[in-house]
């Protein structure tokens, strides 16, 4: 059992604590928001955990075990670090930190003292992303060539971050997830078309060691909601539709072959073209999933799937893009 102090009520704040209460590994569970209203609207939802404006009282207190963080961006890393420094394990929602440095600290104190660090990135307990994540083991595609992923919608503009660090962060952690490396060559460009300063249409391109290549697009300015992404194998061909109610993944068996020359300088192309195949995949919560293995390392030890060292590389590649898109928008 791990008693949890939940930090943030907000949007995502009460879905995680919804999922700490069922899982029922948890004899204590205290929550807090700076906002009053708030805070007592959520206590009326669930009536057995106890309430503190103060986040200090949860860090101090000897019962907790650990603290999920749901906060801004920009609170992340103090908030975190005050926990830990306490003895506390921390869950900190995505992305982990607002750059590159305070994220290299907070894994590194976690590491040095035993906690447990892990990053809300639900995407990698869904079971879509997990059964692509089998498949590509599996090397059923071959050899991954490129990947596409869209990422857009008429959303709601940020008024702190830009476009990259509110969506980037879904697909960099499924890329890297996927493919088992990081990115060594990172480059956006993009646009801040509505709030001055505030980039909210960005083309990413990445490079991996593998020699795979990668682009993402994120932006808040389109006519629907598109969560789609493409994998192209050297074998065979991958879609990932997000907002397909049913067939969320198909796999087609297409591709194209050089042909041993006939005479010195011909070549050929063949193009196969063959079955479409729409895999079977589990149906469960990830957020529940995501809860329930935060609690499981809480008590084993064990290293998270998003730890803190995972989430560390996704703030690297989200701080580098983020810089390259500034960097063209400011010449």
């Amino acid at each position: 059992m791990a008693n949890i102090g939940v930090v943030g009520l907000g949007y995502w704040g009460p879905n995680l604590l919804r999922n700490i209460i069922s899982s029922r590994r948890s004899d204590k569970i205290v929550i807090c928001d700076k906002d009053p209203g708030r805070l007592s609207k959520i206590a009326e939802r669930f009536p057995t955990c106890r309430k503190t404006l103060d986040a200090t009282d949860i860090f101090n207190d000897p019962d907790i075990d650990a603290v999920v963080i749901a906060t801004s961006v920009s609170s992340h890393y103090p908030l975190a670090m005050a926990a830990m420094k306490t003895g506390k394990h921390v869950f900190v929602e995505k992305p982990f930190a607002e750059d590159t440095k305070k994220a290299e600290e907070m894994v590194r104190y976690a590491e040095n003292n035993g906690l447990v660090t892990m990053v809300g990135h639900t995407f990698l307990y869904s079971p879509p992303v997990l059964k692509i994540k089998q498949i590509l083991d599996n090397k059923e595609l071959g050899d991954i060539r490129f990947i596409t992923s869209n990422r857009v919608n008429l959303g709601l503009h940020q008024k702190d971050v830009s476009v990259i660090w509110d969506l980037a962060p879904h697909d960099f952690s499924m890329l890297f997830y996927w493919l088992n490396e990081e990115p060594n060559f990172v480059e956006a460009f993009g646009h801040d078309y509505v709030l001055k300063g505030i980039p909210d249409v960005a083309f990413i391109n990445l490079g991996f060691p593998s020699g795979a290549i990668a682009n993402v697009q994120v932006a808040w300015l389109a006519p629907s909601k598109l969560r789609k992404t493409v994998i192209v194998g050297s074998r065979k061909m991958l879609i990932y539709d997000d907002t397909e109610p049913n067939e969320k993944i198909k796999i087609f068996d297409k591709g194209v072959d050089i042909l041993e020359p006939e005479t010195f300088g011909e070549y050929q192309l063949s193009y196969r073209t063959g079955d479409i195949v729409s895999p079977q995949i589990d149906s469960f919560e990830p957020l529940h999933s995501e809860m329930e293995e935060f609690l499981l390392c809480i008590e084993t030890g064990e290293t998270p799937r998003t730890s803190g060292r995972s989430g560390m590389g996704v703030v690297k590649a989200l701080e580098i893009a983020d810089k390259s898109l500034s960097a063209k928008l400011n010449k």
